[in-house]
């Protein structure tokens, strides 16, 4: 057993993982008391391990950290471990406290689900397991944590897994390309599980190829020597081996090319969308690459080859933020646009990522994406939990079935007007903008080829971003109600939530505008964080640029990026008000009367048809092979050239051994004769 660096009771950051699971085995048993307390029992757990996180903020935020390990697998060295330190603590409480919040808001919008107890088996095994990725010290570990979250998302995204209608996502018998674009959640389920193992794979190659030259998976262990380093970069392995680690990342997080289970996913209830796919288990891949990210580049540092993996990095983040923002601008359904804004804002947080390791100011990059990490989880677990209010009121998925409901659901209106302007990145008010405006300002400062072309993406996805939050917006609170709301109306279900359902998003929402209107001191206070952080552990010295000019509190921003993220704003959100919320002009017919927007609106609705050649390549296309073989080959071949011609050789054998039993004995012996006649005469010839 080892302690190192205490900077909290270990006990504590133990028992941050290990109450969900414990919690998870006991609800079974909880749900069977009289009155069914379950959810209760759910929000008690959850509490106690946010409060247990929270006890490791203060030596967190001091510097400090906690590392404690135990015997696991003598027979190889292998130690389990907790740490605690900077990076996994935030990212725990990040975790805890939104996974409490939207535990409470479940208690709400789950209620009467005959199904109550199964899903919160998984919800708090899910959460035990994204806290063990998190505060693990070890890759092994982490990856026992990230098979368990993939794991409880395969059980929540096909929770309502009799597939009824109402739970499908899509629009039923739509096609692309000939494939089906309309989905079970049993099927969801599963498309989300392959997918993701497809990275989970990957990971598990590069882990065992980091073992077996540096013989430990710890993260402290790899830093403190690196002589195994030296060895992989000389075989050329070690590029490889981390680029295989970002594999998992890029299935877990939904990343290009890996990111159409995300869409999906949300066949899931709500709640399970804002908790897995909007503030944890989508940025476990992100977490991952904040975690090896420094051990690379301090690789890097040391002379061996690094770029390489952060340009990966970078690129494939740039990649999926344009390309799932560009398909949100034209879905009709509310929980999909924010899926694809999901995956969206995730790419912004590899793209910073990525440019971190590129540039001589690796602490901006990486302070960015991070702080971008969790704004995002704050405001968009609150627009899914405020979105779930929506279906629960309206009945439908789709926005154009909905439109002025701000008269009726006054609170969720007002919450989502505060969580969508830090999605947009409303200047000044929001985290939103100033966790974008370091991403910009990282991006366009860290020099190279790439800059340009990556800060180019960063603004138009900006743009997009903003424009698809105002028209997500517009059509569900503005204009006239649609035939659907209009029914929904007067059958008196259109209301406001209960409490425990809109106090939850309603928090979030609130502390994106208040942390917003702090935001630039509160992203120098992570900095300063995450600059001592590397410093002390990796041996990372960040170059500080020069003061920009600007006057007032603006003099810390850089003059660009402000100007981008204001421009961004600005156009895309005008845009959006102008079609969706003004209504000053019809956008079916701005696209109808021309060619050009018609085939772009189709592409980004097809999902740039993406997801139906994965479906032709990697479905359709094997089961045309598989049911050919059996046709041409087992039916043919094997049942009629084989089975049927061996049968008939063996009918006819048997009809010729018979015609020789006559029970005659010359007969027999005339047979004989000519035998022996026979053998006599091959030996002589």
């Amino acid at each position: 057993m080892a302690t190192e660096a205490i900077g909290g009771d270990p006990a504590l950051a133990w028992l941050v993982w290990v109450l969900p699971f414990a919690g998870a085995l006991v609800i079974p048993a909880v749900a069977r008391l009289r009155g069914s307390p379950a959810g209760y029992a759910a929000v008690g757990v959850a509490l106690a391990s946010a409060l247990c996180a929270a006890s490791l903020l203060p030596g967190a935020l001091g510097g400090a950290e906690v590392h404690h390990q135990v015997s696991w697998i003598a027979a190889v060295g292998l130690d389990a471990g907790v740490l605690a330190d900077p990076l996994s603590v935030i990212m725990a409480n990040v975790v805890a406290w939104i996974s409490l919040l939207i535990v409470i808001y479940s208690t709400g919008y789950m209620r009467g689900e005959r199904d109550y107890v199964r899903f919160w088996f998984w919800m708090l095994f899910f959460i035990g397991s994204m806290q063990l990725i998190v505060l693990s010290d070890n890759l092994l570990q982490v990856f026992f944590g990230w098979e368990g979250v993939g794991l409880a998302s395969y059980g929540l995204i096909s929770f309502w897994y009799r597939d009824k209608k109402k739970d499908h996502v899509g629009t039923e018998g739509r096609t692309v390309l000939g494939m089906l674009d309309y989905y079970s959640p049993t099927h969801a389920g599963m498309k989300a599980f392959v997918m993701t193992k497809i990275g989970d794979i990957m990971m598990l190659a590069g882990m065992f190829l980091i073992f077996a030259y540096a013989g430990t998976f710890g993260f402290r262990e790899l830093v403190a020597e690196t002589a195994w380093a030296a060895e992989m970069s000389a075989a050329g392995l070690l590029v490889p081996a981390f680029v295989l680690l970002f594999g998992g990342a890029v299935g877990k997080s939904a990343q290009f090319p890996l990111n159409e289970w995300l869409l999906e996913a949300m066949t899931g209830p709500t709640a399970v969308s804002a908790l897995i796919h909007a503030a944890t288990m989508v940025k476990a891949g992100v977490f991952l690459v904040a975690r090896i990210g420094p051990i690379v580049f301090a690789l890097g540092a040391a002379g061996l080859l690094a770029d390489q993996f952060f340009e990966i990095v970078a690129w494939t983040g740039a990649i999926t933020a344009l390309l799932l923002a560009t398909q949100g601008m034209v879905n009709r359904e509310i929980k999909k646009v924010l899926a694809y804004s999901t995956g969206s804002q995730i790419g912004y947080m590899m793209m910073a990522l990525g440019v971190a390791g590129l540039s001589h100011q690796y602490a901006d990059g990486y302070t960015a994406g991070f702080f971008h990490l969790v704004s995002h989880a704050m405001f968009k677990a609150s627009l899914f939990m405020a979105a779930g209010s929506l279906l629960h009121v309206v009945g439908s998925r789709f926005m154009d079935q909905m439109g002025g409901l701000r008269d009726r659901m006054r609170k969720t209106h007002a919450f989502m007007w505060a969580a969508g302007l830090g999605l947009m990145g409303a200047p000044f008010i929001t985290t939103g903008f100033w966790s974008k405006d370091a991403i910009f300002a990282a991006v366009y400062e860290s020099g190279g080829w790439w800059a340009t072309p990556l800060f180019a993406i960063a603004v138009l996805t900006a743009v997009i971003t903003a424009f698809y939050t105002m028209r997500m917006i517009g059509m569900v609170f503005y204009g006239p109600k649609s035939a659907h709301a209009q029914e929904a109306d007067k059958a008196g279900l259109l209301h406001e939530a209960p409490l425990s359902m809109w106090a939850p998003y309603g928090i979030l929402a609130v502390l994106t505008i208040g942390i917003g209107i702090i935001g630039l001191s509160a992203e120098e206070g992570l900095h300063h964080l995450f600059d001592e952080y590397l410093v002390h552990t990796f041996g990372i010295h960040s170059a500080h640029g020069e003061p920009s000019g600007l006057p007032g509190f603006l003099s810390a921003l850089n003059p660009a990026a402000l100007g981008a993220s204001l421009v961004a704003f600005g156009a895309g959100a005008g845009l959006g008000y102008i079609f969706y919320v003004a209504r000053w002009a019809d956008p079916a017919r701005v696209v109808g009367s021309n060619p050009l927007f018609r085939g772009v609106h189709a592409l980004f609705l097809n999902r740039w048809y993406i997801n139906a050649a994965i479906y032709w390549c990697f479905v359709a296309a094997p089961l045309w092979v598989s049911r050919a073989v059996y046709r041409y080959f087992e039916r043919t071949a094997v049942d009629h050239g084989m089975n049927i011609g061996l049968e008939r050789a063996a009918g006819w054998g048997a009809r010729v051994v018979q015609g020789t039993q006559t029970g005659v004995s010359q007969s027999y012996l005339f047979v004989f004769g000519a035998g022996i006649l026979f053998v006599v005469m091959v030996l002589v010839i």
